[in-house]
C-alpha cells in the first residue's frame, strides 16, 4: 500500500473546539485550552503517525479582527494556514453563523483542496437545533463535507480522522515517524504557564502577558526550569505577583503539576515578572517572541 502524508490545518473563530480537537487527534495535550479567547497564539503543529501514513496537523488561532500588531502576526498564522494545506478544517460551533473575517471565508468557499466542515459542541443541542444548522451550513459552504461532532466527547471524532487518512495525497513522510510536534520543549513550558495565567487572572491581564523561558536544564530525574513573565505595567506585575507572592506562587504550583505529567519527572521550577511596556506593539519584541514569521 503506497504511504500518505498531509498538512490538516483547522481553522475558526475564537472558542469553537480547535485545540480541543487538535489534541484528540493527536493523542498528547499540545495546545493549551481555556473558554478565553485568543488561548491560542502560535501555530502549532501536532504529528500523528501510522505505519502507511503521517498526519500533520496544524491548530491556529482564532479568527479574529486584529486590534494591535500582536493579532496582525498571530493572523499571518492563519494566512499561512491556507497556502500549505492540503485538507482543511473549518470549524464551528452550534449557533455560529458566520466567520469573523469575510476574506478568510471567502478562501474556504473557493477552496480547491477538500474542505471539512465540522459543526463542533452538538452535545449543547437538540435535534431541531442539529438539523437547522446543518443546513446552513450546506447552503453556506456547499464545497464542504459537514461532520456534526463533539470534540470533548468524542463523539465522531474517530470517523472524521477516518475520512482525513482517505483524503490524504500519496507521500513519503515529512517528518521522522517518532516525533510529535514541530515546537521544542521551551514552547511548551512557555504554553503551561501562560494557561495557568489565563485561567487564575482575568480581564486584560492574560492577554497582555508573554512568557519567555530563559533556562531548561534537563538531569535523569529532574528538570529546572526558569521563566520570566513579562507584562506591560507596573499595575500588572503587581498583580500577577499578587500579596506576599501568593498568586505567582500558585501559577507556579499549578504549572509545576502539568509539566511534571507532560515530562514524566520531577520539575522545580522559578518564575518572576519584569515590566516591557507595550510590547505587544514592538515588532522587534514580537520577532522575538516568535510572531513575526
Amino acid at each position: 500500500m503506497a504511504h500518505k502524508a498531509g498538512f490538516v490545518n483547522i481553522i475558526g473563530n475564537p472558542n469553537v473546539g480547535k485545540s480541543t480537537l487538535m489534541n484528540a487527534f493527536v493523542g498528547e495535550r499540545l495546545s493549551i485550552i481555556t473558554s478565553k479567547a485568543q488561548t491560542t497564539r502560535h501555530r502549532i503543529l501536532g504529528i500523528v503517525n501510522g505505519e502507511d501514513f503521517q498526519l500533520i496537523l496544524s491548530d491556529t488561532p482564532g479568527i479574529i479582527k486584529p486590534a494591535y500588531e500582536m493579532q496582525e502576526s498571530m493572523m499571518n498564522f492563519v494566512k499561512s494556514a491556507f497556502e500549505d494545506a492540503d485538507i482543511l478544517i473549518y470549524m464551528v460551533e452550534i449557533g455560529e453563523q458566520e466567520l469573523k473575517d469575510e476574506a478568510f471565508f471567502n478562501k474556504i468557499i473557493h477552496s480547491e483542496i477538500p474542505v471539512l466542515l465540522l459543526l463542533n459542541k452538538i452535545d449543547n443541542s437538540n435535534q431541531e437545533q442539529l438539523e437547522s444548522q446543518v443546513a446552513f451550513w450546506t447552503e453556506k459552504v456547499p464545497n464542504a463535507e459537514i461532520y456534526p461532532i463533539s470534540a470533548l466527547q468524542n463523539f465522531n471524532v474517530p470517523e472524521v480522522f477516518q475520512r482525513i487518512i482517505e483524503l490524504l495525497p500519496e507521500s513519503p513522510a515529512y517528518y521522522p515517524k517518532d516525533q510529535l510536534t514541530d515546537k521544542p520543549e521551551r514552547f511548551f513550558v512557555n504554553e503551561t504557564i501562560r494557561e495557568k495565567i489565563l485561567l487564575n487572572y482575568s480581564k486584560e491581564i492574560p492577554y497582555a502577558v508573554e512568557i519567555v523561558t530563559e533556562e531548561f536544564f534537563e538531569d535523569e530525574n529532574i528538570i529546572r526550569i526558569r521563566s520570566l513573565i513579562m507584562v506591560e505595567r507596573e499595575t500588572q506585575k503587581g498583580i500577577i505577583i499578587g500579596h506576599k507572592g501568593a498568586a505567582l506562587k500558585q501559577v507556579g504550583m499549578e504549572s509545576r503539576a502539568d509539566l511534571e505529567k507532560f515530562f514524566g519527572k520531577q520539575i522545580h521550577i522559578e518564575l518572576y515578572v519584569k515590566v516591557n511596556k507595550n510590547w505587544r506593539s514592538n515588532a522587534n519584541m514580537l520577532k522575538r517572541f516568535g510572531y513575526n514569521q
